[in-house]
C-alpha cells in the first residue's frame, strides 16, 4: 500500500511539472518568435550601406561616377545589375570581369534596387 501510494505521488508530482512548466516553454517559444520577426528588417541587405562600402569608391557616393562609369539613370534593369555583380562579365575591366567578392544574391539585389533608385 505504501509503495502504490509512493507512485501516485510521484505521478502526479510529474504531472504537476509538467503542467506547470508548458506554459513557460510555449512562452519562451513566443517570445523567440517574436525577436525574430522584430529583427527581420535589420538582417535584410542594406543596398545603401553595400553600395557605399564596395562600389562608391569607384562609381562615386551618388552614382555619378569616378574611376568607374555612372550607374545614376542607368538603363539596366535591377535584375539585370544584380546578375552582372554575382556573375560578372568576361567583357568588362576587373574587378567586374569576376563576380564580386563576399556579396550574396540578396546583398546584390539589394544593391541593384539602390542603384535603380539614384537620381
Amino acid at each position: 500500500m505504501q509503495g502504490m501510494r509512493a507512485l501516485l505521488f510521484i505521478s502526479r508530482k510529474k504531472e504537476h511539472f509538467t503542467m506547470t512548466r508548458r506554459p513557460l516553454i510555449l512562452l519562451f517559444a513566443i517570445t523567440l518568435l517574436a525577436c525574430f520577426i522584430v529583427a527581420q528588417p535589420a538582417l535584410a541587405a542594406d543596398g545603401a550601406a553595400t553600395y557605399k562600402a564596395k562600389c562608391a569608391a569607384c562609381h562615386g557616393p551618388e552614382g555619378q561616377g569616378k574611376v568607374g562609369p555612372a550607374l545614376k539613370g542607368t538603363s539596366l534593369s535591377a535584375d539585370q545589375i544584380a546578375d552582372f555583380l554575382t556573375k560578372g562579365d568576361d567583357a568588362k575591366k576587373a574587378p567586374h570581369k569576376k563576380p564580386m567578392s563576399g556579396l550574396s544574391a540578396d546583398d546584390a539585389k539589394a544593391v541593384a534596387d539602390y542603384v535603380k533608385g539614384l537620381k
